[in-house]
């Protein structure tokens, strides 16, 4: 099944019309993307957007054979200029099933947005799913076949490719192609490496891609770093990471401080912005959890989880610390290293970038401030990838 993407931005393209935004800004030329719109094996178009007929063209595609249009939600941009002879668009009612005189089979699938979804088997029976811009599928049942290729909304959406992993609708040779892409999400190269932390990718404009043809499914890091400074972004950019995976355990290690309402206050921020589907451990004990199999981990802060090593071992006082501290600090932090080294968890650990400010005025700052230092580094070592954060900007050191 051949599949000609003739266009992979929103519903108003990117660049907006008008918008003086930084992404629209850069969205040009080759960057630039019109309205999603799917063109398959030249019989079935999935949505008809301003310039369909064109798009086509210039991809060296014909809308002269297609049989059958079908939209997945209103389109309230632009009005269509509808080529001559081409069908009448419609939208097939939740769970119907249309054969089309080319063979194809579209199954029309709900949504838990307004929209509809399109399941497509081709005569030789390899699948496509088609997401509409912002849904995601309602009441999937697990043990599904995986698709060979899903196309949606993932930046906007990316709950519901973790649904659709869940389900087992994406496997581990599923082509997910990101479309509907706005300027509410990044551009150029950040867009790249974060579809690909999800296992995804975005194509240009025009692009045809063979429907069950092997592609190299990005690789998604197994064990990756992220540090940063204060508020800046580390920890939204560790949840992103693994926001497309249906079952993570976030490990938070800053556990509760009684009479502390600022404390309070950030740990619920961090509660309401994770997915549901996530379960919570706050708990410093990292190396049972990474020695034992399950689903990714989320470690936010090793910053955190080093205040209470040094708690354990007394190490904030000079005279515990030179008589055996040291000594006690330095096991635990070979101990942790060791486990991840040898962990087969996918792992997301977030961290603290200290010491390029002002230096401690204490030995026990200054002391917190070399220990982290090192246990970034040792923890960097067994890593895929390592990424610093500045200003919300995700900066990879190492991949």
């Amino acid at each position: 099944m051949e599949l000609t993407l003739l266009g992979t931005g929103a519903p108003a393209g990117l660049p907006r019309p008008d918008c003086p935004c930084a992404v629209c800004a850069v969205s040009r030329g080759p960057r630039a993307r019109a309205a999603t719109a799917l063109l398959v094996d030249g019989a079935l178009l999935l949505d008809l957007t301003p310039g369909a007929a064109l798009a086509a063209a210039r991809a060296g595609h014909s809308l002269v054979g297609v049989r059958q249009v079908l939209l997945t939600h209103p389109h309230d941009g632009p009005a269509v200029d509808v080529p001559a002879g081409l069908p009448s668009a419609g939208r097939v009612p939740d769970g119907r099933v249309l054969t089309l005189i080319s063979g194809h089979r579209v199954r029309a699938v709900p949504m838990d947005h307004p929209g509809t979804g399109y399941e497509v088997t081709s005569p030789d029976g390899d699948r496509l799913l088609y997401l509409p811009p912002g849904g995601g599928p309602a009441g999937l049942a697990e043990g599904l076949a995986a698709y060979e290729m899903v196309v949606a909304d993932v930046v906007g959406r990316p709950d519901a490719v973790a649904r659709l992993r869940a389900a087992g609708a994406i496997g581990a040779t599923t082509d997910v192609i990101a479309v509907h892409l706005d300027h509410d999400g990044p551009g150029g190269p950040e867009l790249d490496r974060r579809l690909a932390a999800a296992g995804a990718r975005a194509v240009p404009d025009g692009t045809t891609l063979i429907v069950g043809e092997y592609h190299a499914v990005p690789d998604v890091p197994r064990r990756t770093l992220i540090t940063g400074g204060a508020r800046s972004g580390k920890s939204v950019e560790g949840e992103r990471r693994l926001e497309t995976f249906p079952d993570v355990l976030y490990v938070a290690t800053g556990g509760t401080r009684e009479g502390d309402a600022d404390w309070a206050d950030r740990v619920g921020l961090h509660r309401e912005r994770r997915p549901t589907s996530w379960r919570t451990a706050e708990t410093c004990e990292l190396v049972p959890l990474l020695v034992d199999d399950g689903p990714p981990l989320l470690i936010d802060c090793l910053a955190l989880w080093l205040t209470d090593a040094m708690d354990r071992v007394g190490a904030w006082d000079d005279a515990t610390w030179r008589s055996d501290g040291e000594r006690a600090l330095r096991e635990r932090v070979t101990e942790l290293i060791g486990a991840v080294r040898q962990t087969q968890r996918t792992l997301v650990a977030v961290t603290n970038e200290t010491g390029s400010g002002v230096v401690p005025a204490t030995s026990s700052g200054r002391r917190f401030r070399d220990e982290l230092g090192r246990l970034n580094a040792a923890f960097a070592a067994e890593c895929e990838q390592v990424v610093l954060v500045v200003a919300g900007q995700a900066l990879v050191l190492r991949n």
